[in-house]
């Protein structure tokens, strides 16, 4: 298959994960293992015994949560790279305070095995983005 002209490259992720389960390369399966995050910690946060303390660190960690998928999505459907570029810096701050929020989670006696599994799947996608990162920082090669 040929590459995407350089006009369309900027509306899809160049990025693909590979499936940890299959290890079968898939493209955009990024932007399905956000939304499975989000409904993960949505799942999460409904499980969770609302308290004073509690009721404000739910609001905060689900809007987090479902930010990273949502600016993601926006991402892989920018107008310009610099929209993707944009996009791709939020999702991976929302992802850095996602873990702020699991962490401290992660303090509650019920919550310690799950807000370590999805700290970890947090992790794995904050690096994802941060190599997405790292990628669009490259300086191009010149090839002539």
């Amino acid at each position: 298959m040929p590459p995407l002209p350089e006009a369309l490259a900027i509306h899809h992720s160049p990025f693909t994960v590979y499936n940890t389960f299959t290890m079968i390369h898939e493209p955009h399966s990024l932007e399905r293992r956000t939304i499975q995050f989000s409904k993960d910690v949505i799942a999460f946060c409904n499980a969770v015994k609302l308290t004073p303390v509690t009721r404000p660190m739910i609001e905060q960690l689900t809007k987090s949560a479902t930010s990273i998928g949502a600016n993601y999505a926006e991402a892989n459907n920018a107008s310009s790279k610099t929209d993707f570029r944009s996009k791709i810096y939020i999702a991976k701050k929302e992802a850095a305070e996602t873990k702020y929020w699991l962490e401290l989670f992660g303090e509650l006696e019920n919550c310690k095995t799950r807000c370590r599994q999805l700290w970890q799947e947090c992790q794995f996608i904050l690096m994802t983005l941060q190599k997405i990162v790292t990628t669009l920082n490259k300086p191009k090669m010149d090839n002539g």
